[in-house]
């Protein structure tokens, strides 16, 4: 039984060490020199403190700033310790009211705005957490945010054309507009 037992444990512990110990410290060794900012999360940094994420999305309310998708977290928005998808479907009446709830409004704080309202603006992600929108549902936002800035449109609207990223190596996914991004920029003009 010994001739069993001892290569078992020594097997056990030296891989604990490599695959438990040294293997995480080189890969975080090489992010940290690699990708800094990535590796610790993306921070987006205002005055020397961090305002948030560029992975994660924030709630904004006010009319002057760029709304984002719906959050699907609870029981806070943007909670990533809450991400999920809420497994509702197209014809649950939790998710329609939800909908209705979002176009009222959006309808609201710019009632002269009659454009098709972006899905993305009413819509969660799957995670629930995504710090983006369409260029469209950015666009659809500029008059609001340009009347509440007392900007021009055409000023807000070149702003957010400088933020539209296309899509990752010119062909995964759909071109997007950072929220917080958007807003950082535009704080920055006053």
């Amino acid at each position: 039984m010994r001739a069993h037992l001892r290569p078992a444990i020594v097997s056990l512990a030296l891989f604990t060490i490599l695959t438990g110990l040294i293997y995480p410290l080189i890969v975080t060794g090489v992010a940290q020199r690699l990708f800094p900012s990535q590796a610790n999360g993306s921070p987006i940094v205002r005055g020397g403190q961090a305002a948030g994420s560029a992975l994660i999305g924030q709630p904004f309310d006010d009319a002057k700033y760029f709304w984002g998708r719906a959050s699907g977290t609870a029981p806070f928005p943007y909670n990533a310790g809450a991400s999920s998808g809420s497994n509702l479907g197209p014809t649950n009446e939790t998710l329609r009211k939800a909908i209705r709830s979002r176009i009222e409004a959006l309808r609201a704080a710019d009632p002269n705005n009659q454009a098709p309202v972006p899905v993305d603006l009413v819509t969660a992600s799957a995670s629930g957490l995504d710090p983006h929108v369409s260029p469209a549902g950015a666009l659809y936002q500029v008059r609001r945010v340009a009347r509440a800035r007392g900007l021009d449109d055409a000023t807000v609207r070149h702003v957010v054309e400088q933020h539209i990223e296309g899509r990752q190596l010119g062909i995964l996914g759909e071109p997007r507009v950072n929220v917080l991004q958007l807003n950082e920029a535009l704080d920055a003009m006053r």
